[in-house]
């Protein structure tokens, strides 16, 4: 068995688009029939993946029904878990963006895709079709950095053709302010700071960003949650919550139960059957 988990930073030119690249690996034995399975809770994120191996489906909740997704995939913002079934040999390349930055690259609306993921070739093309053909030919992952970056960069030179005019609006730097504070923002405030009205706002937000602020922010500090528990194993729950600024403990198990429908300690427990743990690794 191997396992590749390398997260880095694009090059410096893309860093305006682009938060993170995100590069999993799993090789498992052809013996082995019980692939694990990863449940991905909410992160504020929207994505550009690729898959060069074998395809991952992906299941909604535990509704036992999974979808098998495309070759390379945009993926939306989420507020509920799903269940990500890997193959027997399985790579994901991610293209992590920055606030704003799929609404820039694509002129669409990015709430189009809240909860939901499309085939990214509908979106871009015979462009990402040679894409995805180039990375399954590539001998080590590394090798994968270089055309993904490439394309990058074509779509970023192509943008200014959409509607948003390579515009980087005060609402994305909203968004990224909500992200350096862990979730823990005054909504009233960001408008404020945003020059807009509450409603003009709302709308901005959901059309930029996929959903409401107010969730949005809820998202954003249940995925430092979970990380911090992830680092501080001894942390009960309830100081976990106290830290990322829950009114209790039971605030926080209400967001468990809605972006997740598990309790904490039932979330963590599925965790246990995820594929980096098979390889001793934990998601921080």
């Amino acid at each position: 068995m191997e396992g590749i988990y390398d997260y880095r930073l694009p090059h410096p030119a893309l860093r305006e688009y682009v938060r993170l690249f995100q590069i999993v690996g799993c090789t498992f034995p052809s013996s082995m029939t019980n692939l694990p399975v990863k449940p991905y809770w909410p992160r504020a994120e929207n994505c550009l993946s690729f898959f060069p191996k074998d395809p991952e489906k992906v299941e909604y909740g535990f509704d036992g029904k999974p979808i098998e997704s495309a070759t390379s995939r945009l993926y939306g913002q989420h507020s509920i878990v799903t269940n990500r079934h890997v193959g027997q040999d399985f790579m994901v390349f991610q293209v992590q963006f920055q606030p704003g930055a799929l609404a820039r690259l694509t002129g669409m609306p990015v709430n189009d895709l809240t909860n939901t993921f499309v085939d990214a070739e509908t979106i871009f093309s015979k462009e990402i079709r040679t894409v995805n053909e180039r990375l399954s030919y590539t001998k080590h992952y590394s090798d994968m950095i270089p055309i993904v970056e490439e394309f990058l960069v074509y779509l970023i030179k192509r943008q200014s053709k959409n509607r948003y005019k390579n515009n980087l609006l005060p609402i994305d730097r909203v968004n990224q302010f909500i992200l350096e504070k862990k979730g823990i923002v005054s909504l009233d405030w960001l408008a404020s700071q945003a020059s807009l009205g509450t409603r003009q706002f709302h709308r901005q937000f959901i059309e930029r960003h996929g959903v409401s602020p107010k969730l949005f922010t809820r998202i954003t500090r249940f995925e430092y949650a979970i990380k911090l528990k992830h680092l501080n194993t001894n942390k009960d729950w309830l100081t976990v919550a106290i830290e990322l600024g829950y009114y209790d403990y039971q605030h926080l198990v209400r967001d468990f139960k809605e972006f997740t429908t598990l309790t904490p300690n039932q979330f963590l427990d599925a965790e246990e059957n995820g594929p980096e743990r098979t390889f001793g690794m934990i998601e921080v």
